[in-house]
């Protein structure tokens, strides 16, 4: 295009400018565009993604274990953490249904106009711009060919329709013979498109919207604690919820709980959920296998109650809510619990426990020897029944040993609970054994700080030895650092206690230690019996804590540094003893240790009123070698109080998932129609076919054919040379003219 030339002095005419739309227009266009759809789903499968990577509902703290303080309050600020609840997230639903629907409703009206008509008003000329055509002379008469065509693609289950032609300047008279097939695929589109609309609506009327539009409209308050607040209940015929009902056996409820980003609402049910019992089976991996819940529903309106049996995937429904199965907790187990004294000489004095698991914090008094009372508050937190573990050592030599290499302070009982997220079976052979119930609890002092403990209730086989476990943790982020103990030859603790109890005591300690010496001294030498009775009393003092070790500067030991134990024979040792000396020193010294430990644990067996244990005993052996060490260990014990579990009257609770969801017939009706308006988009071709007859004067019939498809198959070339060939005939002279 050429610039028109302006000569000089003639004014410049202005430049045409374009129509200037309406906005509303514009914004109908593009709200309506294929384009915006197809970025508002990208955003959806987006935040889709990340919400099936990121578990959603966690607690906080789990986020900020995950990403870090920095990122853990990014991606809450974003609405990670419940990305179909957000309200970016509802935004985008409501556009993209506002989009389809603008969509359906611009295109179906063509849509159908389309599906209407069979198109017969086209001109002949124009089939030859057709792909499939053909063109022939049959000499039949017009009005038979007219029935036969007609009669031919009905039968093969054509729609037809006839249009009767004069002579025009337009064209020749004839028929136009006009035929369709497979014009549902002309409602696919529709259908597909309304089950886009018709499962985001139902997602959005079952989602939190109406739950954030109630609470705004009417001011509620959600909670954070175990109390609900003023205005934290929402109505009784909330239409759409889904919530967490916790019901402990033998207790009735209606309060379902509904938790959002700022807390919690309460959501009453129209009916109470009563538990009567609680069934759990296990796999032999200590994994459930099946657990139910007998409940009874008691419907105060209709004054009558039933029994349901819920399950997992067998939920019951009941007046339009649905009650699941989703898991199952403690429901307030009463836990006997015996505390032991590991600083004094006895337990006099100390009086069992009873406590419920979740119950109120029990205030408790440690003293011992004359230290000063603390003041610490158990909470009782949790029981497990059931561990089922892999007790299999770590390495083990061809002849099923241990290797020798091993240090037996070095078993990581820690990886006790580990489990592989592979699906794979691991390498190595796994011996699963159920190691018996287990009790939590934690021990708060006054400053609210707390330490958690967790203590099995018998004792577990670990490399042939019985040992109960004992363990302990600063913060929920770290694993359990456990105490090994050994069991006596009663399968009890008291054998290790009397002989804990009993190194505290100074006057059993010199008794132990003379024994010693007059046991190990020679015959001949009777000069060493002092010696040894000293280097006895020395060791036993030492491992005791009794002596109160100081620095090389002769200070007291700096926080942290444990004065009793092997530690303390290792501090002795480094202060006295010259470097070079030290290997043979502390050999010796270990030696003498056991032996004076060993005479001490008789003491403590004769004081009990039981008999006397030979160090020619291999039993003997292997439980003083794990009480020394676990008499060592329990100087970094962290509480003076030990308490074991004793026994238990297990309650256990259901978790239900109530729901209301009225929406989920709608989300199944536009599943429904998104499955029919595929297939039909896909597996189903709209073919339309026109036939041209006309008289060629001499008693024949001219015949122009051509067929159109939505898609260009090899059934759409084969389809068309059956038709040609019937109507046509096999032997046409002019049929090479199709494609």
């Amino acid at each position: 295009m050429t610039a028109a030339v302006v000569p000089p002095g003639e004014p410049v005419p202005p430049s045409p400018q374009r129509p200037q739309r309406e906005p509303g227009r514009e914004l109908m266009e593009l709200l309506a565009s294929m384009r915006f759809a197809i970025a508002l789903l990208t955003v959806i499968c987006i935040a889709s993604a990340i919400g099936t990577v990121v578990k959603q509902g966690e607690p906080f703290v789990n986020y900020v274990d995950q990403f870090g303080p920095f990122w853990a309050e990014v991606f809450g600020a974003l609405g990670l953490y419940r990305v179909y609840g957000t309200y970016w997230f509802l935004v985008i639903l409501a556009f993209l249904v506002i989009s389809t629907s603008l969509c359906i409703a611009r295109n179906t009206p063509k849509i159908l106009a389309d599906w209407r008509t069979h198109k017969e008003y086209i001109r002949e000329k124009a089939l030859q711009a057709f792909p499939h055509k053909a063109a022939g002379v049959v000499g039949q008469p017009l009005e038979a060919m007219r029935e036969q065509v007609i009669q031919l693609l009905a039968l093969q289950g054509w729609s037809v329709k006839t249009q009767q032609r004069e002579a025009s300047a337009k064209g020749e008279a004839g028929f136009m013979i006009a035929a369709r097939l497979g014009a549902i695929n002309k409602l696919g589109y529709i259908a597909a498109h309304s089950a886009i609309v018709l499962v985001c609506l139902g997602g959005l009327f079952d989602g939190d919207l109406i739950i954030k539009a109630q609470a705004w409209l009417q001011d509620l308050k959600p909670f954070k604690g175990g109390v609900e607040s003023q205005h934290s209940r929402l109505n009784e015929n909330n239409p759409a919820y889904r919530a967490q009902l916790f019901v402990p056996e033998g207790q009735r409820t209606n309060a379902a709980v509904i938790t959002l980003e700022q807390g919690m609402l309460v959501q009453p049910l129209p009916f109470d959920i009563e538990l009567k019992k609680f069934t759990v089976d296990y796999y032999n991996t200590g994994m459930p296998k099946r657990f139910a819940s007998d409940i009874i529903i008691h419907d105060a309106k209709a004054k009558v109650s039933r029994p349901f049996t819920v399950e997992v995937n067998h939920p019951v429904t009941y007046g339009g809510v649905t009650i699941f199965q989703s898991s199952f907790e403690d429901g307030g187990s009463i836990v006997h619990l015996k505390p032991h004294n590991l600083i004094g000489m006895h337990d006099e004095g100390v009086s069992a426990i009873d406590g419920a698991v979740g119950g109120e914090p029990q205030l408790m008094h440690m003293a011992a020897n004359g230290q000063a009372s603390t003041d610490v508050r158990l909470e009782v937190t949790g029981l497990r029944v059931i561990n089922v573990e892999d007790l299999v050592s770590a390495q083990r030599t061809p002849e099923g040993a241990a290797s020798a290499g091993n240090d037996v302070r070095g078993v990581n009982l820690a990886e006790l609970s580990k489990h592989l997220g592979s699906g794979a079976k691991p390498p190595g052979d796994k011996k699963l054994v159920n190691i018996g119930p287990s009790v939590t609890y934690k021990l708060r002092d006054a400053a609210g700080q707390a330490r958690e403990f967790q203590n099995y209730m018998a004792p577990v086989q670990i490399d042939g030895q019985a040992l109960f476990l004992w363990g302990v943790r600063d913060n929920l982020a770290e694993g359990f650092r456990y105490l090994r103990v050994p069991a006596d030859e009663n399968m009890s603790m008291q054998g290790w206690m009397r002989l804990r109890q009993a190194l505290n005591d100074p006057k059993a300690r010199t008794e132990a230690a003379e024994r010693f010496g007059k046991g190990a001294a020679p015959a001949d030498k009777p000069e060493l019996v002092q010696q040894l009775t000293t280097s006895a009393q020395r060791s036993l003092d030492l491992f005791a804590g009794a002596v109160q070790l100081k620095s090389e500067q002769g200070a007291a030991l700096p926080a942290g540094v444990t004065n009793g134990g092997l530690q303390a024979l290792s501090s002795f040792i480094e202060q006295v003893v010259p470097a070079d000396q030290r290997e043979h020193t502390s050999s010796t010294l270990i030696r003498i240790l056991n032996g004076a430990m060993f005479e001490l644990w008789n003491i403590s067996r004769e004081r009990a009123g039981l008999s006397k244990q030979s160090p020619e005993q291999e039993s003997a052996r292997a439980f003083m070698t794990q009480a020394v060490l676990s008499i060592s260990d329990s100087m970094f014990y962290p509480s003076p109080m030990l308490l074991t579990l004793e026994g238990f009257e297990q309650k256990q609770a259901s978790v239900f998932q109530v729901t209301r969801t009225p929406g989920r017939n709608v989300v199944y009706l536009g599943c429904m129609l998104l499955i029919i308006g595929v297939f039909s988009m896909l597996y189903v071709r709209e073919r339309r076919v026109w036939v041209w007859l006309q008289d060629d004067g001499q008693g024949g019939t001219r015949v122009s054919m051509a067929l159109s498809s939505t898609r260009q198959t090899l059934d759409t070339d084969r389809e068309f040379n059956r038709l040609r060939d019937a109507v046509l005939g096999p032997t046409s002279p002019d049929k090479g003219q199709d494609r």
